[in-house]
């Protein structure tokens, strides 16, 4: 694709994006609704349109070469992010669930099921290339010196006797050979097998071979020229955004070099004047000569924001009444506090019958949407595209460089707000000399405000003496002699080379027509990534979304064993460029001994986990941190040593420290429950995969193993058999049969489905009993809790509602029978 094209998309996003915030406004001023299914269908559709909105935009900016366009893109693309995660924060908090079915609205707005796939933004990694490939370097360095030194230590070799080694060598040699042999007639037995079923076989019928050509599924097939040709191009524009970028920041400061040193003085004499000429209309207009504005007031800037020099000078006086009100207002406060307090006490003895009341008035009043802190950078980045982008016509600029003339603009503006500040104070002395010799009495005045800003400033030390600073610990040494010291303990580990693509998982095409039942459905593998990416990868990945968005300080991945929960937090750290601290228990054990050994790594590991954020903190065997009954054999390995300092340490992960811990378990269920979702407010449940996963899951490895796929090779019976099994499960089994020698053997024999039973006959599946052991241990949640809470609910109000029809129809009946007996009287 071109630059044009790529225009066209951004062009198209932005008008979809117009559109959207154009519906959503109205939604933030409408009163609380009740009816909360159509709550759900609106935040549904707002959430989808905003996903299809951020995949344009993610491929816009991934493409674009223009660095000052580049810019305008980027903002948008992080204000969509935050609004998606607060979007999914909001239906959380609505339908008390982690996982929500858009089955009706998707086809409402002509989606697909792909479309729900949350994209991970490209820049995350590429644009800090160099600092992981450096990183990386480090880590080999230190992983390198620490192998020396194990290298060195000597192991113990057990002696053999010669007549000994003589014979294992001669009973392996008779065995080796002994298998060649029988590998070689077995093959020769199959050969024959072969031609005699060749020879006996008559041409197949037309349908016969058509439906074993059908059969035959489609292999992947190698990178046609117009595809290599689209890499290279992709490529290419990726080096010439890094030469335009160069370009543009050399450029920004040259022309403000250049403008400070041609413009700098006209700007300066014209702010002057500007300013003098404001004293004059104010003195001819009220008599006297203005207070000039604070720095905290905007300066000069806020005189000529449109305003005449009477409205000036009635806001400057309308700001000292209110300061004077303020006072006042505050010593009439500390006089009738106690009179307060009283009526307060006497108020709360009658509200206690009335709180009933207030409670239900509060459930009538409903939903209303939060207001969004992505909103308002999303408005100002459209409209900026529509002011500056939208109708510019860039045709001339084939290479797609930077416009200097809107850097000039930028820059006048910069060097303008520096030499105010210059000017104001300036202005502020000239103007004090024109009120001393002017106006002489107002010098009283002066010394009276000097002696408030003495009493604030005392103010504001008493006031900082109070907040206590945190100790560091380790102030005396650098980041790198503690980042070394925590790889070479092991806990600063290199995660696998895996993505979040690579977590194989369809769709779940029930859920919509579940939940409709009345059935709570397991989540799908394609759910689980979705969470993975808002809750994980979009927040590490962006400092903004972090910032403004839903803090989430630890997230827990709890299901059976094999269902891939490692793999998540490593592909998490490969997405986002993160850190990898691994502080589960087994690597905790020996060392940093007793209390303050633990504080000491707690704090290292912090540390250095903000400064070289992005980082993940993972908790393998999370269940252990929080044992009911430690077991003996585990009590020396000591796994409850975090469990006090773990909530403290959480608490400390402020909105700009992009650090996230992520807990691992297959067996919460053996933890206290109330301090686990403590520290783990977000809990996502993953799932053995369905029949559709399974399916993707046997053609994905057998193809990635160097399966050749034929016609033999059932899949859609392996995915029937192997219900219960996970994907660790399913790869085992893959593992052990694709081995070299059966690889070699597929053009001769191809491969079956019933070869792969043994292996997994040997592997124990994930029962029904333990499947239901983690719905009920979820439900125990406090999600969990509020969710049978709201069904509870919502049965009850449906039974009520059964019950008022019902008895409105007896009653009828009841009214008819007595007037039928009047009339038989008469």
């Amino acid at each position: 694709m071109s630059q044009s094209s790529y225009g066209r998309m951004w062009d198209a996003a932005q008008g979809a994006l117009e559109y959207l915030l154009e519906d959503e406004y109205p939604t933030m001023q409408l009163h609380p609704q009740k009816d909360r299914m159509q709550v759900f269908q609106t935040l549904a559709t707002f959430y989808l349109r905003y996903l299809k909105i951020f995949r344009a935009l993610e491929e816009v900016y991934d493409q674009l070469v223009h660095p000052q366009k580049r810019r305008v893109v980027h903002q948008v693309l992080e204000g969509v992010m935050g609004r998606l995660v607060e979007l999914k924060n909001e239906m959380v908090e609505l339908e008390y669930s982690e996982f929500h079915y858009f089955d009706d609205i998707l086809q409402d707005l002509k989606m697909t099921p792909e479309d729900l796939e949350v994209p991970i933004p490209r820049y995350f990694v590429r644009e800090k290339m160099r600092a992981l490939k450096e990183r990386e370097k480090m880590l080999a360095h230190i992983l390198a010196k620490g192998g020396r030194q194990e290298e060195n230590t000597q192991v113990p070799v057990q002696s053999m006797s010669i007549e000994r080694a003589m014979w294992l060598l001669q009973v392996s040699e008779r065995a080796r050979q002994g298998r060649l042999r029988a590998h070689f007639m077995k093959t020769i037995r199959q050969e024959e097998q072969r031609r005699l079923q060749s020879s006996s076989s008559s041409i197949l019928d037309p349908d016969r071979a058509a439906t074993c050509i059908q059969k035959i599924p489609a292999q992947q097939p190698t990178p046609t020229p117009a595809q290599l040709h689209a890499q290279q191009l992709e490529s290419r524009r990726h080096g010439m955004q890094e030469e335009h970028e160069a370009e543009y920041q050399r450029a920004l400061a040259n022309i403000k070099e250049s403008v400070q040193c041609v413009d700098g003085p006209d700007i300066k004499e014209s702010l002057q004047e500007q300013i003098r000429q404001w004293f004059i209309e104010c003195r001819d207009a009220t008599g006297k000569f203005p207070d000039f504005p604070s720095p905290e007031d905007g300066g000069s800037a806020s005189i000529f924001a449109q305003k005449t020099p009477e409205q000036v000078a009635a806001e400057f006086a309308a700001k000292e009444e209110e300061r004077e009100k303020k006072k006042k207002s505050k010593e009439d406060k500390d006089k009738k506090g106690n009179d307060r307090k009283k009526k307060k006490k006497e108020k709360k003895g009658k509200m206690k019958g009335k709180k009933g009341k207030g409670d239900t008035e509060e459930e009538e009043k409903g939903w209303k949407m939060t207001p969004s802190n992505f909103l308002p950078t999303v408005v100002e980045g459209a409209k900026l595209y529509k002011e500056v982008w939208h109708y510019r016509d860039e045709k001339q600029n084939f290479l797609q460089s930077f416009d200097a003339q809107l850097v000039r603009e930028e820059k006048r503006l910069e060097v303008e707000e520096e030499l105010r500040v210059q000017v104001d104070e300036l202005m502020r002395q000239e103007l004090k000399n024109l009120k001393l010799v002017v106006d002489r009495d107002k010098g009283k005045k002066k010394k009276k405000v000097k002696k408030s800003s003495k009493k604030k400033k005392k103010k504001g030390r008493k006031a900082g003496k109070k907040k206590k600073k945190e100790k560091d610990l380790t102030a005396d040494r650098t980041i790198e002699s503690l980042y070394e010291e925590l790889v070479l303990e092991g806990f600063i580990i290199r995660p696998m080379n895996v993505t979040l693509s690579d977590y194989i998982g369809e769709y779940s095409y029930l859920g919509t027509t579940l939940r409709q039942a009345d059935i709570e459905p397991m989540p799908s593998l394609s759910d689980v990534r979705q969470l993975i990416a808002l809750y994980g990868i979009l927040p590490l990945g962006s400092q903004c979304v972090h910032e403004r968005g839903p803090l989430i300080r630890a997230v827990l991945l709890t299901g059976p064993a094999g269902v891939g929960k490692k793999m998540l937090v490593h592909a998490l750290c490969n997405e986002t460029g993160a850190n990898l601290f691994d502080l589960s228990p087994s690597k905790l054990a020996g060392k940093y001994p007793g209390k303050s050994g633990l504080q000491f790594l707690l704090h290292i590991v912090f540390k250095v986990a903000r400064q070289l954020q992005p980082s993940v903190i993972w908790i393998g065997d999370a269940e252990k941190t929080f044992y009911k009954k430690v077991p003996k054999l585990e009590k020396e390995m000591e796994p409850k040593r975090l469990k006090k300092n773990l909530p403290k340490v959480l608490k400390s992960i402020k909105p700009e420290d992009r650090v996230l811990v992520v807990g691992t378990t297959r067996r919460p269920f053996d933890a206290d429950i109330k301090p686990l979702c403590k520290v783990y407010k977000k809990i996502i449940l993953i799932p053995r995969p369905d029949y559709a996963s399974r399916f993707t899951l046997w053609k994905e490895l057998l193809q990635a193993g160097g399966a050749q796929l034929g016609p033999k090779l059932d899949l859609s019976s392996l995915a029937k058999v192997t219900d219960g099994y996970t994907q660790g499960h399913i790869l085992q089994a893959i593992q052990t049969v694709l081995n070299s020698h059966r690889l070699n053997q597929q053009t001769k024999r191809p491969l079956t489905a019933v070869e792969f039973i043994p292996p997994l006959a040997r592997l124990d599946p994930v029962y029904k009993e333990e499947e239901e052991a983690f719905k009920t241990w979820y439900s125990r949640t406090p999600l969990g809790k509020k969710r049978a809470r709201a069904a509870r609910a919502s049965e009850e109000e449906a039974d009520l509602k059964k019950g008022k029809t019902k008895g409105g129809k007896l009653q009828t009946k009841g009214k008819e029978g007595k007037n039928k007996k009047r009339t038989k009287k008469k």
